[in-house]
């Protein structure tokens, strides 16, 4: 049962194969079928035919086929049990297999494959084990070599790790032998059809008015932001979002090490990394292709996630004319964000002073923004800070908005308040230079949250 065939992507499907019949709890005999049919069905079908030709006429000439199939093994099935089989045959042919109908399903934020015996969601910011399997560790690496092979990666025992993105634009990690012990590993965050809009992150609460109502001005102000949290905290859903308040007039340059970044603007131009090829070489990195942006005529620089040496040549850019820069970095709080800052830059300049390093963070750097997920999966802005110079040795910040939790409900929900500190920030005079003139209870007031 061989799918290494080129085949395209998963397309988005109709509404009358989104609604076909699974079988939630198949009993032995059925799964032993649904192999034989399947394994004689690929030997007879011309996969690279079907592959390019209309999918309806494909999907009528596998379910004929399918059905002549299930006749000759002679075991009675259920019609739920013919339409199971026939969506699993049409998954594995046109798309990614038992995962199809976890992609179809909006509810589910991640997906996580712990070897070809288990699958985990989750939904609602809360994880659930599924009775969907792979047949084996051989079927989940060919699920896994058609993701990566499908945006130009690969992953094999000299490249045992690899990260890529679905065509909607899911972030996908798999971690094959020998670095996985019991088998592969496959990671899949997803993102939403409908990218969140900066209105739908005040009515989810995970932010107010007035402190979107700052960012958005920071933004247009051109004003250099860091986005700081966890994995799984939101950063990149908030980066989309600052983004959208770049003028389209500006000329946008991206890089990610995985592009899932969707920028609206007209004129934006995106940059990728690349990994090494089989010999080992022509390795792109986040830091070559920085330099290689600073020659493209950018207005602004959006970098998915530093997360190494480009740290240095990021804060350069900024405090070069590429004003108005965006980047996000994993740290649990705004200080730490500095700190973690400070690491890259030693990691490709050991021979910078610890000042000197700090200078130029705190030149770079204006608002630092931090995002947390809360024990209930909700997803907060849990501080916005202002770098206002140094103190000796010392970065110095202050906090402008910042959320307290206050306490759990008894069904879990996280109970708090954003509130404002009173703190006017110096980046107002900047601010008011660019023609945007803040009013003064902006930086005043509580919201509750429950």
């Amino acid at each position: 049962m061989t799918l290494s065939l080129n085949i395209p992507q998963p397309q988005p499907t109709s509404p009358a194969s989104a609604a076909r019949p699974r079988v939630e709890a198949p009993r032995p005999q059925y799964l032993e079928l649904k192999a034989n049919v399947h394994r004689k069905l690929l030997n007879r079908l011309n996969l690279e035919a079907l592959a390019s030709a209309e999918r309806s006429r494909a999907e009528a000439e596998i379910r004929t086929l399918l059905f002549d199939l299930i006749a000759e093994e002679g075991m009675p099935l259920s019609m739920t049990e013919r339409e199971g089989i026939l969506g699993d045959v049409i998954d594995e042919v046109f798309g990614l297999g038992p995962l199809e109908p976890l992609l179809r399903d909006p509810t589910i934020s991640d997906i996580l494959v712990n070897t070809h015996k288990q699958v985990y969601v989750e939904r609602a910011g809360k994880l659930e084990r599924l009775p969907t399997t792979f047949q084996d560790d051989k079927h989940l690496m060919r699920v896994i070599d058609r993701i990566v092979s499908g945006v130009g990666r690969r992953v094999d025992d000299s490249s045992p790790m690899v990260d890529a993105r679905l065509a909607d634009g899911s972030r996908v990690n798999a971690i094959i032998p020998p670095l996985a012990v019991d088998g592969p590993l496959l990671s899949i965050r997803r993102f939403p059809a409908e990218r969140l809009k900066a209105e739908d992150l005040v009515t989810i609460r995970s932010l107010t008015r007035q402190m979107l109502e700052f960012l958005e001005h920071c933004v247009r102000a051109r004003l250099n932001i860091l986005i700081s949290g966890g994995t799984g905290a939101g950063k990149t859903t908030l980066l989309n979002v600052l983004s959208s308040f770049i003028s389209e007039r500006e000329r946008i340059v991206t890089i990610e090490d995985a592009a899932e970044l969707q920028l609206h603007q007209e004129h934006t131009a995106r940059l990728e990394t690349r990994p090494p090829n089989v010999e080992g070489k022509g390795a792109i990195r986040q830091r070559q292709l920085l330099i290689n942006a600073l020659r493209m005529r950018p207005d602004r620089i959006v970098v998915g996630e530093v997360r190494g040496e480009e740290a240095l040549d990021m804060l350069q850019a900024m405090n070069t004319g590429h004003d108005g820069s965006l980047t996000t970095v994993h740290a649990n709080t705004p200080r730490d964000a500095l700190s973690r800052i400070e690491t890259m830059i030693a990691m490709g300049a050991t021979n910078l002073p610890e000042r000197a390093m700090r200078q130029q963070i705190a030149a770079a750097i204006h608002v630092v923004i931090q995002q947390s997920r809360m024990s209930d999966g909700t997803r907060k802005v849990t501080s916005i800070s202002e770098i206002t110079g140094m103190e000796g040795d010392v970065i110095t910040m202050q906090e402008i908005f910042l959320f307290e939790k206050l306490g759990v409900t008894q069904d879990g929900k996280v109970i708090g308040r954003f509130r404002a500190t009173g703190v006017r920030p110096k980046a107002c005079e900047r601010l008011k230079a660019s023609g945007i003139h803040l009013p003064p209870d902006m930086f005043e007031g509580i919201t509750e949250v429950r």
